[in-house]
């Protein structure tokens, strides 16, 4: 049985607010400021669906189509996240 030793508060997707991010969910690709976190999704202020990203090393999406409102996504869809671009 394993069982947690230590839980690290402000870790994840907490430690991002505040921060532009993008998440690789399971059809798409979104990306915005995350500005809310709870446990069964996150809101994004100026989001974008990201349908190419071009060279990840660069600073721009190469075609990234911005949602007219602020956007809420289901942490269930979530596979990845960080801020990219």
């Amino acid at each position: 049985m394993k069982k947690i030793v230590q839980e690290i508060s402000g870790e994840g997707l907490d430690k991002l607010l505040g921060e532009r991010v993008t998440l690789f969910c399971l059809n798409y690709i979104y990306t915005g400021k995350l500005t809310g976190v709870n446990e069964t999704c996150v809101l994004l202020e100026g989001a974008a669906i990201v349908y190419e990203t071009g060279e990840l090393s660069t600073k721009t999406w190469k075609d990234a189509q911005a949602l007219p409102n602020d956007w809420y996504v289901q942490r269930s869809c979530i596979e990845a996240f960080g801020v990219l671009k």
